[in-house]
């Protein structure tokens, strides 16, 4: 369901400080069935993996520019990490920089972190850029269970210091889009919505939000 941001007089009763999404790290990403695929990408932003080429592909919302952003703020600097989202919409003049960086990965001067919505081989990219990516570690990202997803939605609303009421967040799982970004920006919406209006999280304000934000 489309959601909208409440109106402009709602707007101005709001508190100025409202909490921000954590940036992303490696200790905030839900692994998940992910465990293995985190741990090597730690292990390459740490440069401790001996591999120097580690692909990530999944559905978007499945984790993949999180753990991209979070290597690169923690890259230990012992390798050059190059760091490339979206390959599959590379130009030219990006493929052949990517292709570059992964032979001097493969010469043991460095080390590449990259990530894509398919398989190397499913990728529109030049087939030797597409071999290439499959030369290191390859890791699908399953999406995380809806067991997963409740747990990340009780610590980011405890990071926010709300209180979700019974059935909220089942409520919440089975009638909107479920993906991570999507439920942080409706978590943040709610936060909103529930200090304009002094009242705890509960059942009737989330459908009272919702009726009042749909199109």
């Amino acid at each position: 369901m489309p959601l909208r941001a409440a109106p402009a007089q709602t707007m101005q009763q709001l508190p100025l400080e409202i909490a921000p999404p954590p940036e992303p790290t490696l200790e905030n990403f839900i692994p998940g069935a992910n465990a293995e695929a985190l741990a090597r990408v730690s292990a390459l932003a740490d440069g401790r993996l001996d591999e120097r080429l580690v692909y990530l592909w999944g559905i978007p919302g499945s984790g993949r520019s999180h753990l991209l952003h979070a290597a690169a703020r923690t890259a230990a600097g012992r390798l050059p990490l190059v760091i490339a989202d979206d390959v599959g919409t590379l130009d030219a003049e990006a493929a052949q920089a990517l292709f570059m960086a992964i032979n001097t990965a493969r010469e043991g001067r460095g080390a590449v972190l990259a990530a894509g919505d398919a398989p190397p081989a499913q990728l529109a990219l030049r087939p030797d850029l597409a071999s290439r990516l499959g030369w290191g570690l390859v890791y699908q990202l399953q999406p995380l269970s809806d067991e997963h997803k409740a747990a990340w939605l009780s610590a980011e609303a405890a990071r926010r210091g709300l209180q979700l009421g019974e059935g909220v967040i089942e409520y919440l799982l089975t009638r909107l889009p479920r993906d991570l970004p999507s439920l942080a920006a409706l978590v943040a919406l709610l936060d909103r919505y529930s200090l304009a209006r002094k009242r705890q999280i509960t059942l009737p304000l989330v459908r009272e939000f919702l009726q009042a934000n749909a199109r």
